[in-house]
């Protein structure tokens, strides 16, 4: 049995199902939630062991979802007006930083970093230089990586590779994990002065086994599981398609096409309608009445506009979960509880095709090539 003076109390499961010494903590790793939202991040990481040190959300209506669930996690509300030493000393970040600046779904010109949203980039990366955390993760749209020809992007990895953190990022599709959206994000890991750290997370040493439809015997295609519907057995009741496209922040009003893609029908009525909020928590896999607060202070139109806008801007905690999971074990393989040459990093593969891009990368060598046991 390992122990260590700083981490221990906590059983963890066998790494990739092999047998290993059981690890005890005494303490679960801390996690702190920069751009917190209704808390998908915070869910999926505690859900993998960790506990939550510390939320800064700006909105209103998020601060109230995250009282409710989180009632003894400290909180503050504006990323501008902290400093590091606010923040209690936590093993790993997390921050989705506003999208809309970066976002191909923005009509017209994208102001990227230079946007008064996106560019609370620099806010985060400033707490981060006065606190230097073990891990980051930073979530955001695949935008990011094209905006202003992918410079916006390049401006994110060197700023952090100025910090010390040598840098990884995928490209992770929801519903690889078992949601029932496709949805795409961008994910960047950093870490601090380890080169390999990024990739070991991020990346499963064998591919997985997938989960693609295969063609049959005649040469047949797949069907496009947006093909796919779930309907009323008798086939008088509501007809949906198997997997969503990916939830958008939207208004309660049906306005343009923001909702048009997630539907449902009706047939034998000739109707159709939009998600409800609390159908999307389930699309968002979140559990029933999360994005529900214990006090609604709202009139109807803007209390589902509020949960349509919290929806669709969260991460899905199965995502969070994942990658909370490679790095619990990432860090216990740092702080010596576990055996590299025995175990590895764990977690389940990713099925195939959950990432449409990845890469990995340690920019700044000079930065990067510095070991560190901090």
């Amino acid at each position: 049995m390992f122990t260590h003076p700083e981490n221990g109390g906590v059983p963890v499961a066998p790494l990739n199902g092999k047998a290993s010494a059981k690890v005890i903590r005494l303490r679960p790793h801390a996690l702190a939630s920069l751009f917190s939202g209704i808390g998908g991040f915070d869910l999926g990481f505690q859900r993998a062991g960790f506990e939550i040190s510390f939320q800064c959300e700006i909105s209103d209506f998020c601060q109230a979802i995250l009282k409710r669930h989180f009632p003894k996690v400290p909180r503050t509300t504006n990323i501008k007006e902290i400093n590091g030493a606010d923040i209690p000393t936590s093993d790993v970040w997390v921050a989705g930083f506003p999208c809309q600046d970066v976002s191909l779904a923005r009509m017209g010109k994208r102001d990227g970093l230079k946007g008064q949203q996106s560019g609370l980039f620099f806010h985060f990366a400033r707490l981060v230089g006065e606190s230097r955390p073990r891990v980051l993760v930073v979530e955001n749209v695949p935008g990011l990586l094209s905006s202003h020809q992918g410079r916006d992007f390049g401006i994110v990895l060197g700023t952090l590779a100025e910090l010390g953190y040598s840098l990884g990022w995928r490209v992770l599709n929801s519903k690889n994990f078992g949601v029932p959206q496709s949805r795409q994000r961008v994910f960047l890991v950093g870490c601090h002065r380890d080169r390999e750290g990024p990739a070991q997370i991020l990346f499963e040493p064998e591919r997985g086994g997938g989960d693609a439809s295969p063609r049959g015997s005649d040469g047949a295609a797949a069907v496009s599981p947006f093909k796919r519907v779930v309907e009323h057995p008798g086939g008088e009741g509501a007809v949906t398609p198997a997997i969503a496209y990916c939830l958008y922040a939207e208004s309660a009003r049906h306005t343009g096409t923001d909702w048009s893609r997630n539907y449902v029908v009706y047939p034998s009525q000739g109707a159709v309608r939009r998600l409800t909020p609390s159908e999307c928590e389930g699309v968002m896999a979140f559990p029933p009445s999360w994005s529900v607060p214990s006090e609604v202070h709202w009139d109807e139109e803007t209390y589902d506009t509020l949960r349509y806008h919290a929806l669709g801007n969260a991460v899905t905690p199965p995502v969070a979960e994942w990658l909370a999971g490679r790095i619990r074990d990432y860090l216990d393989l740092r702080l010596g509880l576990r055996h590299e040459h025995q175990d590895g990093i764990g977690g389940r593969d990713v099925a195939a095709g959950a990432a449409g891009h990845a890469t990995c990368a340690s920019p700044l060598e000079p930065l990067v090539a510095e070991a560190s046991t901090s």
